[in-house]
């Protein structure tokens, strides 16, 4: 039988420009909230959006290929349309045009607003989306192709904000997004693309006005030593050396999955007052994830390990953060248990230690104690590293941030997100949730799990992932990615 192999990527790009704000904006040095200046987001988060062709025919009736270079057949060259939207959107968050700096006596960072603009690059690829399946299951030395890494750092500083648009021949396109963490979180990040698609689509300006006001969450530093969550000479220890050999995996869950887990959680708590309740698919995703890695890992049963969820802070504070606030505005929900305890105990248990740990870390006392240890960190400048040996799990949630719903830049065929592991996956720590891409709508409610792990540790992570459609009959509610990893 005759097989069809796919022809090589290949993308042809033009030079980065710098596009400015469209209007003037206020020149002025800005500073950060206590938890943007925490070191260890000092780098640069990249997505990339997938959208579609629009639908257009020729004359015979069958489907026209698109000419990137021109309005062939009335379609707007997308690179063009956003690259006027970046320069509208940068007249509100102005900020984002300028350069971002660590200062030197006092370790905090600044932003100088002087409106250099934000680096651009249009590429255009070989082939059409739909060969590579609009990025879903894409591995990660193509899915970098379609983001960038603008090397700008000086003593003036660097970009915190750029993009990068890939035309296809078919009319579909990219958006490749790189962000410093250090401006923004997720939601920002969310509300800040929504903006743009706004703009790009006809609106005068955002819906949700940006507010900086990072004061809100300015706090002095604690007294006395830095405390960690956990005892570093406590924490289990693995064989498997993390090493620069990281794989990035994906695990998509369907719906059925999540709910039959629960469901056999419920059961498992039967008539223990103390455990009844009913669970959330973080915490009880999170739950088995986390035991997950503790079995893939081979960790010590008598050492610890810790758990934490990045828990948003905009609606616990009293007042609120403004509804436009685009800066990190997050905490650490931290829990400890014992490696015997999570591998041996009841998975309810840990569903529900979780489930207390939330609400304890939403008082605003642990919020505010939170916040002041970071600037703790900061004049320490203590970088987290993975030296822990697969001990610890970071779960970060976003589903809830919209990245996945209908955003008009005029084409309305939103197919995919992924996010690109150029800097943040290198923390094999970090597990973060995904809504399922919008190409096939049985998928829905389900969710996407991407990790980064050892070679040495996936195949048993895998093999865990994979025991969890055990639950039911149906054996394909997990769909692992193979090798090489990817993100979907």
């Amino acid at each position: 039988m005759e097989t069809h192999q796919r022809a090589p990527l290949l993308l042809d790009r033009k030079d980065v420009v710098l596009v400015k704000p469209a209007k003037p904006t206020p020149s002025k040095t800005l500073s950060f909230s206590t938890i943007d200046n925490d070191p260890n987001l000092e780098f640069v988060c990249h997505s990339v959006y997938v959208y579609k062709a629009n639908s257009v025919s020729s004359d015979n009736g069958r489907p026209a290929d698109h000419d990137l270079a021109s309005n062939l057949n009335g379609q707007a060259d997308p690179a063009r349309v956003i690259k006027d939207a970046i320069s509208k959107v940068l007249v509100h968050y102005y900020p984002l045009a300028g350069k971002l700096k660590r200062d030197s006596s006092d370790g905090k960072l600044y932003i100088n607003c002087n409106g250099e603009g934000v680096p651009f690059l249009e590429a255009t690829a070989n082939c059409k989306l739909a060969s590579l399946k609009y990025l879903d299951g894409i591995d990660v030395e193509t899915a970098e192709e379609f983001v960038f890494d603008f090397p700008s750092k000086s003593d003036f500083g660097y970009h915190p904000l750029m993009f990068q648009v890939t035309k296809f021949p078919c009319g579909g396109f990219t958006i490749g997004m790189g962000l410093s963490h250090s401006v923004c979180d997720g939601f920002g990040a969310s509300q800040l693309f929504r903006a743009l698609a706004e703009l790009a689509s006809g609106k005068s300006e955002p819906l949700v006005k940006p507010v900086w006001e990072r004061e809100r969450l300015v706090a002095k530093s604690t007294q006395g030593p830095l405390q960690s969550p956990v005892d570093k000479n406590s924490l289990a220890i693995s064989p498997y050396l993390i090493k620069n050999d990281i794989m990035h995996g994906c695990f998509f869950v369907k719906a059925e999955t999540i709910k039959r887990l629960k469901m056999s959680l419920m059961k498992e708590c039967g008539d223990h007052e103390e455990m009844k309740g009913s669970f959330t698919t973080i915490e009880v995703l999170g739950a088995y994830i986390w035991r997950s890695r503790f079995r893939a890992f081979k960790l010590n049963p008598d050492g610890n390990t810790l758990f934490c969820l990045a828990m948003g802070i905009r609606h616990l504070l009293n007042p609120p953060l403004p509804s436009g606030y685009y800066g990190n505005a997050f905490v650490g929900s931290n829990l400890v248990m014992t490696g015997k305890d999570l591998n041996e105990g009841p998975l309810s248990r840990v569903a529900k230690l979780i489930k207390e740990s939330k609400k304890h870390a939403s008082n605003a006392h642990y919020i505010w104690s939170q916040i002041s240890m970071l600037d703790k960190v900061r004049e320490l400048n203590f970088k987290i590293n993975s030296s822990d040996n697969g001990a610890s799990m970071v779960l970060t949630d976003w589903r809830q941030l919209g990245l996945l719903e209908e955003l008009d830049f005029g084409w309305k065929g939103l197919a995919n997100m992924i996010p690109v592991p150029l800097k943040m996956f290198g923390f094999v720590y970090l597990c973060i949730f995904l809504p399922p891409c919008n190409l096939d709508p049985s998928t829905k409610g389900g969710v996407r799990v991407l990790v980064s792990l050892p070679r040495a540790v996936m195949p048993k992570f895998k093999e865990e992932m994979h025991a969890l459609s055990q639950l039911g009959d149906d054996d394909d509610d997990i769909v692992p990615m193979l090798e090489p990893a990817i993100l979907i």
